[in-house]
């Protein structure tokens, strides 16, 4: 058994110098506590408490999806679990359940002063999935009843939620219906993730300890690992946490990079622990048995760096370069983090020990018996958190320590493209160095595909020709069985262009969502929280090449569609304190519109290759090239005020 699950990431690219917005400040949890819908005996943990029972309804111990009590309705009609309650405030809430059903029928349904504001029809699926409706309002004095209803067979609930409606609903649409309905899908599964601040709740839940520890009070946070355990996890969060910036929720990510920032103790070695529980603050049991004992995996201590930036060029926020724990995280993380494990094959690059995840792991990989003291995920890792870094520093206005940083990524990927990796590819290439110091190549899933989704492969025919064995390997034996493992796909073929087959992948992961996870207890894939998390990035960031600058009250984009999705459209793309609609047009017209907000912002429209001639607003202007990651493109720099539309085309 796996102490976390296995698998994830989106590679960042540099924008223009950053400068700090006004901080972010957490949402009171008193008041979304106080001001929120809540429930009586959620889980039934309480028996009947809180809720009416029909007969042919009761609760039940054999078979729970969390603790040791559900609800159960016989198969017959007119067969109801319904709880009323008042609404104190006004807002907008998820609500979601745990759900087992015999046969098809049932229903999971919302009303709101006697009127239907939601309902979900059940399907036949014996073993328990989340099932969620979406964006109910409401005002203060509102009656609202939630209802499970019987079907053609039984059905068990549990374990029932109340999330905060997102921030932000971007809306798509596009001449394509398939990434219109993976998107909608995407972002209410995403939403139904999130933890609602102040609320009471059960700390340290695992497969084996099911009450958990006792209770505490949650904070800004959201799903990011097993929906069986009351924690989020460093890897999963990393992967989540473009996602999350694209629905809003700029606390939460911040909460939670804090939280690990904060654990990334000297008495850890500067490892940030694995897992925090939604209070933010205690460490989930199960991945912590100590100081010296507790899951640790080096790419992810690098990766926490390389998100913060990335949430700070999404939100503004400039708590991400003033924080004291948050800098000194990424002070240590960069610097005394690499001189302490860096004995075995001194070299500038950080090391695992071989012994495992709770001594300290080289790779993401957790699979088989190669005692890696470095990996080609490590590696990749910490080149973007040498990059960000220097953003960091730069946006806090240190011009020595951003160039000292920037020198050390490139130094970095110098060595793995000259020394590091050899001189193969594709199956030949290097993607990690054991305790004893043999080079291995061949397949080492995550270790094998983060190389290229880090950009640490200088691009050409070398990286082009390890993209298709990726991609081979992964469509063949080597696929992985976990699908938080292929999301990361998406973003590995999007950061050198392979956009096809970036698409490919992204459609794979959607089409898997109702399959049975290989963790029984996970309830099927779409219920695993990455898979929604990162199809909202693939979209936005991959898709349609959105890379925000809120700092710099910038963005960048360039059309990434597949061959044959003609157009792409998102509305209510939110960047800072400004929204924004996008619409690209193949591959050769962009049109941006500040939609709301006070802010003018730069807009770098960018095509791929190289044309001779670029229209703004039908408007001939000079066309300029650039290189970006080893492919040329063409591109305007345009002022975009608030309100103000603006077309770029080529030619």
């Amino acid at each position: 058994m796996r102490h976390r699950r296995p698998a994830r990431l989106a590679v960042v690219a540099t924008l223009a110098t950053l400068a700090p917005l006004t901080p972010l400040t957490l949402g009171s949890p008193a008041i979304a506590a106080t001001s929120a819908p809540t429930l009586s005996n959620p889980g039934f943990e309480d028996g009947t408490t809180g809720w009416t029972f029909t007969s042919g309804t009761g609760v039940a111990t054999n078979a729970p999806h969390g603790g040791a009590m559900l609800a159960y309705l016989d198969a017959g009609s007119g067969n109801k679990v319904a709880q009323t309650i008042t609404a104190s405030g006004d807002g907008t809430y998820d609500f979601s359940a745990w759900i087992a059903t015999g046969g098809s029928g049932g229903r999971f349904v919302a009303q709101v002063n006697g009127a239907q504001a939601g309902a979900v029809d059940l399907p036949s699926r014996s073993g328990y999935a989340r099932y969620t409706i979406s964006r109910v309002s409401l005002k203060s004095g509102d009656q609202l009843e939630l209802a499970f209803e019987s079907g053609s067979s039984w059905v068990n609930a549990d374990d029932i939620m109340v999330s905060p409606a997102a921030p932000v609903d971007p809306e798509i649409s596009s001449s394509d219906p398939r990434i219109v309905e993976m998107f909608n899908w995407s972002k209410r599964k995403a939403n139904s993730w999130v933890q609602m601040p102040g609320t009471t709740g059960p700390l340290n839940v695992d497969e084996g300890n099911r009450s958990g520890t006792g209770t505490g009070t949650y904070g800004p946070s959201y799903w990011a690992g097993y929906a069986h355990r009351s924690a989020y996890y460093s890897r999963d969060m990393a992967h989540q946490l473009a996602g999350a910036s694209i629905i809003g929720l700029n606390d939460a990510n911040k909460a939670m990079l804090r939280a690990f920032a904060g654990s990334a103790t000297s008495e850890h070695k500067y490892y940030p622990v694995w897992a925090v529980n939604f209070d933010n603050k205690t460490y989930l049991s199960i991945d912590y048995r100590s100081p010296t004992s507790f899951v640790r995996e080096v790419p992810a201590t690098f990766e926490l760096v390389e998100k913060a930036e990335h949430a700070y060029r999404w939100s503004g926020d400039s708590a991400y370069v003033h924080d004291g724990t948050l800098w000194d995280f990424y002070k240590h993380a960069t610097k005394d983090f690499v001189e302490l494990h860096d004995a075995n094959k001194p070299n500038g690059v950080a090391e695992g020990t071989g012994n495992g995840i709770f001594a300290g792991a080289a790779s993401y990989n957790e699979v088989g018996e190669e005692h890696l003291a470095e990996s080609g995920d490590s590696i990749g890792s910490q080149y973007q958190a040498y990059r960000a870094m220097s953003d960091l520093a730069a946006a806090k206005g240190d011009k020595t320590l951003s160039k000292k940083f920037q020198q050390k990524a490139d130094s970095l990927k110098a060595y793995f493209n000259d020394t590091w990796s050899g001189s193969g590819s594709g199956a030949d290439m290097v993607r990690g160095y054991t305790t004893d110091g043999k080079a291995l190549t061949g397949w080492g899933k995550e270790n094998s595909w983060f190389m290229p989704m880090k950009q640490l492969i200088n691009p050409g025919a070398r990286a082009d020709a390890y993209l298709d064995y990726v991609d081979e390997q992964a469509s063949g034996s080597g696929k992985p069985s976990n699908i938080e493992a292929i999301s990361y796909l998406p973003d590995t073929f999007f950061a050198y262009e392979h956009n096809d087959t970036a698409w490919k992948w992204m459609q794979y992961v959607y089409d898997k969502r109702n399959d049975q996870h290989p963790v029984s207890k996970q309830g099927p894939n779409g219920d695993y929280p990455e898979v929604s998390y990162t199809l909202l990035s693939q979209t936005v960031e991959g898709l349609m090449g959105v890379q925000p600058n809120a700092p710099g009250r910038a963005l960048n984009t360039q059309s990434r569609m597949p061959a044959g999705m003609g157009w792409l459209q998102i509305k209510d793309i939110r960047i800072g304190g400004n929204t924004f609609t996008l619409r690209q047009d193949g591959a050769t017209q962009s049109t941006l519109t500040n939609a709301t907000g006070s802010a003018r912002y730069k807009w770098e429209a960018r095509f791929p290759g190289s044309h001779s001639t670029i229209k703004v607003n039908g408007v001939p202007q000079r066309a300029k090239t650039k290189t970006v990651n080893g492919k040329t493109c063409t591109y305007a720099k345009v002022s975009v005020a608030p309100g103000q539309k603006v077309t770029v085309q080529v030619s």
